[in-house]
């Protein structure tokens, strides 16, 4: 069986206009002290049978822990060493949920250019028209093409001038804020349980777990860190270029920092990392080419493609395929649904079923609202 992606709509996204801020440009949104905001994660798991416990029986599951137990079988072809177990995962709509109702990066942009006090009043124009066609596209379903390069460009436009102390800040007290498309849930706390587990599992198994992302590298930092115990060395996502605070024009080999310097975003973009940016991120950042790769969409087929090509190990890459439109949100069809499955699975993807293949999705107390 193979993968999906997610994304749907809801006219709750408005309820975020109700969330406020504090009064200076690089203040914090406010949260909602009543709404769990953080996740207690749990040890990572040697055995399935231990730690993969919000998953159902299935083909999926049973490749993922057979090739995990082999790449332990020492004097086998199939034994990896453990310096060169690396697992790689999209982030959004593959680790994090990815549809209530829209990606959380443009969710995050949206306040911060529509109601957040401190900034909306600065805005330009672009950047406004712009949240407010994502908005709009929540409830028609659809965005207009390009959409995902004019919000990385508008979005490096709205978080500049931040250090990158203040941009952590920012983002982590709006990760605070419960959504409001689901019941005990937060942005800080929407991973998918079953593959939290799969990531306790693999560092259990000496693994090591990096999540290659086309949201905002050090937005995916605020959120990975403190709720999947991700390392910050180990996310790669989109990035803006970054200058020091007595910089100027000046470039920056031929800058010196000095002790008075701190770090700040710039309104440049430097890279979206989709699609082939995800492979040249992994050869320039890991320097080895992984053995497992988890994502979702066709914006990680390259990154799967490139684990599976003509790689030293055995290797599996698995697709996750938004199919539960009972427990998540989902714009797919049974036609598309079907459509996908067969993609994947004639690129020798692995794919995840969220209906059938996931006994919970967010967690047993986690409900989706009407």
């Amino acid at each position: 069986m193979k993968k999906n992606i997610l994304l749907a709509l809801s006219a709750a996204l408005l309820a975020l206009a109700s969330c406020g801020g504090n009064n200076n440009a690089s203040s914090t949104p406010t949260s909602d002290a009543s709404t769990p905001a953080s996740v207690e994660l749990s040890a990572p798991g040697k055995t399935a049978k231990d730690t993969l416990l919000s998953w159902n029986n299935c083909e999926a599951l049973t490749a993922l822990t057979n090739f995990v137990e082999s790449s332990d079988a020492k004097g086998t072809k199939t034994y990896i060493p453990k310096e060169d177990r690396i697992a790689v995962f999209d982030m959004d709509g593959t680790l994090y949920g990815e549809l209530f109702p829209t990606y959380l990066e443009y969710v995050m942009y949206e306040y911060r250019v529509l109601d957040d006090p401190t900034y909306k009043d600065k805005a330009s124009q672009d950047e406004i028209d712009f949240a407010n066609e994502i908005r709009a596209g929540v409830h028609n379903n659809s965005y207009p093409s390009g959409t995902d390069m004019r919000h990385a460009n508008l979005a490096a436009k709205a978080y500049s001038g931040m250090s990158l102390k203040e941009f952590d800040d920012y983002a982590k007290a709006f990760l605070k804020k419960p959504i409001p498309t689901f019941n005990n849930l937060t942005y800080g706390t929407a991973f998918y349980q079953p593959m939290r587990e799969v990531v306790d599992y693999l560092k259990g198994n000496d693994y090591q777990v990096y999540v290659v992302s086309g949201s905002d590298r050090y937005l995916c930092r605020a959120l990975l860190e403190d709720g999947l115990g991700i390392e910050p060395n180990r996310v790669i996502g989109m990035d803006v270029r970054l200058k020091a605070t007595g910089q100027g024009d000046t470039e920056g080999v031929n800058y010196q920092y000095t002790l008075e310097d701190d770090i700040y975003r710039t309104d440049e973009l430097l890279l979206k990392n989709l699609k082939f940016n995800k492979v040249a991120n992994i050869v320039q950042e890991i320097g080895k080419k992984p053995v497992l790769s988890f994502g979702n969409s066709g914006g990680d087929q390259a990154m799967h493609r490139y684990t599976l090509q003509d790689n030293v190990y055995p290797a599996e890459a698995f697709m996750l395929v938004a199919d539960d439109l009972v427990r998540d949100y989902s714009y797919l069809t049974e036609e598309k649904i079907t459509s996908l499955n067969t993609q994947w699975s004639d690129q020798d993807f692995n794919v995840i079923s969220m209906k059938n293949d996931f006994k919970t999705i967010y967690g047993n107390n986690v409900t989706k609202k009407a």
